[in-house]
């Protein structure tokens, strides 16, 4: 791939976006190169957790504008690298694993739906999440629309998408859009850690807790406490438990890997 980095490491599966000389934008290619990147990790049952981050100060500042023309001529290449850029979303969301967002820098336009589409999101301090899009005149998209109101509210996805204003580390920390804030210069060691820690843990247990949390916006309470039911039971019968029980009792850290 000749924008996207992909590396694995001890069951962590790292995607790095790497333009950084264009600020990490999407250009046809990279939208391409993110979505098999994205496809390729969550395929692998060898990885149990994946990281998303870009490479130098940027974290992904949406689309390249350098490839478009400004006229109705776009139409045909926006939805392509929409559709693209959905692809990863969706991969990234519906994973059967966890997934940390390694914000290091500015996360803009089509870059906010990648940045808060994890389980967990760490942003750097000098990491700054902008909606942008109403300064080229378009409209949400890589899920921004989706997650913002589910993550901040509805009157505060409003003010971040209407008045367009920068939001820092701590702000998104304190409005729930990121996980944690992190000093610059401790971020690549907590990221890593962070994602090390996820790769120890039971991994059915997570993937069944994440599609639990995923499918409770569209569920009654009952329905919700059903398949509840079910999933737990279900996973009575897995080596995650199995070991969690026993190093329970045993008193000891459990060892979800069995090694």
């Amino acid at each position: 791939m000749e924008h996207v980095s992909v590396t694995r490491t001890d069951a962590v599966g790292r995607i790095e976006m790497d333009r950084p000389e264009s600020n990490n934008s999407l250009n046809p290619a990279m939208s391409e190169e993110l979505h098999e990147a994205a496809i390729d990790l969550v395929e692998d049952d060898a990885i149990r957790c994946i990281v998303l981050t870009g490479s130098g100060q940027v974290f992904n500042t949406g689309a390249d504008l350098g490839v478009l023309s400004a006229d109705a001529g776009d139409a045909a290449l926006l939805r392509s690298m929409a559709h693209q850029l959905h692809g990863t979303v969706s991969q990234l969301h519906r994973a059967p694993k966890p997934v940390v967002c390694g914000v290091n820098g500015v996360a803009a336009g089509g870059g906010i739906g990648l940045s808060v589409c994890g389980d967990i999101v760490l942003a750097a301090e000098s990491a700054r999440f902008e909606f942008a899009y109403p300064r080229i005149g378009l409209s949400a998209d890589g899920g921004s629309s989706y997650f913002l109101p589910r993550l901040v509210g509805l009157r505060r996805a409003q003010e971040i998408a209407f008045r367009d204003e920068p939001v820092g580390a701590e702000e998104a920390v304190e409005i729930g859009l990121a996980t944690e804030a992190v000093p610059d210069d401790a971020f690549e060691e907590r990221l890593a850690e962070e994602a090390a820690r996820l790769a120890d843990g039971p991994t059915l247990a997570h993937a069944a807790t994440k599609a639990l949390l995923r499918q409770s916006f569209d569920r009654q309470l009952d329905e919700q406490m059903a398949t509840e039911a079910s999933t737990i039971a279900g996973l009575a019968g897995t080596d995650d438990y199995q070991r969690g029980i026993e190093a329970f009792f045993a008193k000891e850290a459990p060892d979800f890997r069995g090694e």
